[in-house]
């Protein structure tokens, strides 16, 4: 049993979406945690990049309560704002991400052990998907290729990463790499930072999406170019169907907007504030709210998701995996 801080939004219980790596690799479990720039393609890529854009507007959280280093907020796939883009613009490129994986069989198989789908189907399930850009840091598990199978490992991907997202709204492909993407999992111990730097991150602002309850038909992404609201269908690749949509009425959290567009890798020290986004919460849709402490650090072993009102429950570990993930 895990002590667990969990949420009551709506009707809705956020918990723990990380959790324990008994079944994982060494890689995934360990105490390494890399953070990939939104234009980098990172270690081991699958494919060139695809993204087509790789820029959007951070936003920053307001201060609410502080939290504690072991707590990783959890945020709906379907929250309004949770993601961004242009309209009418695809921030990846599927058609060219379906060529490269098909131009190479042995990628292509371990493209589709990763993402659970059949080596023919990967055409099929990457036209599924939706092209998006990333308005929080997020942490997932990333997968690189090398030796001939996929490897994984935890990773934090910086706001105005192009990503392509189920209809869940979990994040699925990091289209700089082509790499498949799949939920954070916990590590055992407070991870080692690696790989590279922007003045935005702050540890206890990263998120990790939980799936929406849902499929979702329609995204409500913020254009911040247009300084607009887009709704973006499902599986729609090019955004050719994007509909400029009304705001969403009640904005939760509140937060400010930031000019700052992500900066390309810098020093070892990460510094100032993370991006967070213009979340609007619907009648369906649970938001978590905002908060900051004045000293981040990694998540321990035992990290929790933190909304609007927080209560503590104990939750087998059986129950920390979302169903399906």
């Amino acid at each position: 049993m895990a002590l667990i801080t969990g949420v009551v939004v709506a009707g809705v219980v956020l918990g723990v979406v990380l959790a324990r790596s008994g079944g994982t690799s060494g890689t995934a479990s360990g105490g390494e945690l890399f953070l990939q720039a939104a234009n980098r393609p990172g270690p081991d890529p699958f494919t060139e990049s695809t993204a087509k854009d790789s820029s959007t507007t951070p936003v920053t959280p307001a201060a609410n309560a502080p939290e504690s280093a072991n707590v990783t907020r959890g945020v709906s796939g379907s929250t309004p704002g949770l993601y961004g883009g242009t309209r009418n613009t695809a921030s990846c490129d599927v058609e060219k991400q379906v060529k490269a994986l098909q131009a190479e069989p042995a990628k292509n198989k371990a493209f589709a052990s990763v993402e659970g789908v059949q080596p023919s189907a990967v055409p099929a399930y990457l036209r599924s998907l939706t092209p998006v850009q990333l308005r929080m840091d997020t942490r997932v598990t990333n997968h690189g290729y090398r030796g001939g199978a996929a490897t994984d490992y935890q990773a934090v991907l910086q706001t105005g990463t192009a990503v392509l997202v189920d209809g869940h709204g979990v994040p699925r492909v990091r289209c700089a790499c082509g790499n498949p993407l799949t939920p954070a999992v916990a590590q055992r111990t407070v991870p080692r930072r690696a790989g590279d730097t922007w003045a935005s991150y702050r540890s206890q602002n990263v998120v990790v999406v939980l799936p929406a309850t849902t499929t979702i038909d329609v995204f409500v992404i913020y254009d911040p170019q247009a300084d607009e609201w887009v709704g973006r269908h499902r599986g729609d690749s090019d955004g050719r169907r994007d509909e400029k949509t009304y705001p969403p009425a009640k904005p939760s959290p509140a937060v400010s907007v930031s000019s700052a567009s992500p900066k390309p890798p810098a020093s070892k020290s990460p510094a100032s504030e993370s991006p967070y986004p213009s979340d609007p919460s619907s009648s369906d849709v649970s938001s978590p709210s905002t908060s900051s402490s004045s000293d981040p650090e990694y998540p321990s072993s035992e990290p929790a998701t933190t909304a609007d009102t927080s209560s503590s429950y104990d939750a087998p570990e059986s129950a920390l995996t979302p169903p399906g993930y």
